[in-house]
């Protein structure tokens, strides 16, 4: 079932995103008069005072019209702005930067649409839990086939021993550790099916059954803040399903934090170099960003086919990310191949670092708050 709360971002967020846009100048035909809003002469499409557009529409159609266009941006700037963001990233940026902006979509617009469409897509795919995992009669079978195999391979080890070759005890330890290891997981699985149904309602050997076991373990703790956090984590990781849905819903919430967490770094790798203002990387990152939002949405939707597709899509995803750093760079600042080369290795350690501090972040918002 699609998730409301994401169908309802999604229009929250083309609405805002809409709301931000500027007009860009085709409303109709010309009108001679004075503003309806300001009281200003007026003798074009859009007042010179406010920018009102002095035909106003007032049909129950137009405002599904309007409401359509928040939610989608379905004019003529996402078609010129999308396959520029694809493959131009750097003109796209470095124009907006210059001032060319009315025939693009403004880079935080397209940046709040594109998470919002991304989080809606993965909902209506599914929820980000790892995949079911198998039955316990499944994993019962598995372990038993692993366990007759791991006691094949002991028999040859005991027999390399009696036979006196160099080396053979330690391989039987070895194999005697695992045989040990893999029959108190069997016995594990055993009791957990005579058991019957769990009180907590979860599926006995399931991924969720799993993680529950682990958290209300002995040897289970919570290395970050207070003992007050400590608890509230413990008890919301307690609930795996639950957990799952904080951490994607904080993520959704909480995703423009990227943008700050990643501005200073942008600063790093041109602070010597003049002409270059926050503005201009604050632009390099949203378009990035909003690029990298429909790579991980492409590739997460299309990733669920089985077979070679999906190994395909991994290695153009894997290698997408830095030739579009590279292109953009290079493009964006006018940059030689050399110096965007050394910008792009540094950007994607950087990437990873504001990558953790922003997972860092949502954790503690999601679940220690």
């Amino acid at each position: 079932m699609v998730d409301m709360e994401a169908a309802g971002g999604l229009a929250t967020g083309g609405l805002i995103a809409g709301a931000i846009e500027k007009p860009t100048g085709h409303a109709g035909e010309d009108h001679v008069g004075t503003c309806s809003d300001c009281g200003e002469p007026t003798t074009g499409n859009f007042c010179a005072n406010c920018g009102q557009p002095t035909h106003v529409h007032r049909s129950l159609l137009h405002l599904g019209e309007e409401v359509l266009h928040g939610v989608m941006h379905f004019d003529a700037r996402i078609w010129r702005t999308l396959p520029l963001l694809v493959l131009n990233p750097g003109r796209l940026t470095r124009e907006w930067v210059e001032g060319k902006r009315t025939r693009y979509v403004s880079p935080l617009a397209i940046f709040l649409f594109t998470i919002f469409l991304m989080f809606f897509a993965l909902s209506f795919a599914g929820e980000w839990a790892p995949a079911p995992t198998e039955s316990l009669d499944d994993q019962i079978a598995a372990t038993e086939t692993v366990l007759v195999e791991l006691r094949q391979s002991l028999a040859e080890a005991e027999a390399q021993v009696a036979a006196g070759e160099p080396g053979a005890e330690a391989v039987r330890m070895a194999m005697q550790t695992s045989v040990e290891r893999t029959e108190g997981q069997l016995q594990a699985l055993q009791e957990s099916k005579s058991a019957g149904p769990r009180t907590d309602g979860l599926t006995p050997g399931s991924w969720q059954a799993n993680m529950a076991d682990t958290v209300h373990g002995e040897n289970f703790h919570v290395g970050i803040g207070d003992k007050k956090m400590q608890e509230k984590i413990r008890h919301k990781l307690g609930n795996p399903d639950l957990a799952v849905y904080k951490f994607q819903q904080t993520t959704y919430k909480f995703a423009w934090l990227l943008v700050p967490f990643s501005i200073p770094f942008m600063w790093l790798l041109f602070v010597w170099k003049r002409g270059f203002t926050l503005y201009d990387h604050g632009v390099f990152v949203l378009y990035s960003l909003t690029f990298m939002s429909i790579l991980f949405l492409v590739l997460g939707v299309l990733g669920r086919m089985n077979g070679w597709f999906a190994g395909v899509l991994g290695t153009i995803g894997t290698f997408a990310v830095p030739v579009h750093m590279f292109a953009q760079l290079k493009g964006a600042y006018s940059l030689s191949i050399w110096s965007a080369l050394w910008r792009t290795a540094f950007l994607l350690f950087f990437c990873l670092f504001a990558s953790t501090l922003f997972v860092v972040a949502v954790f503690y918002l999601g679940f220690g708050v």
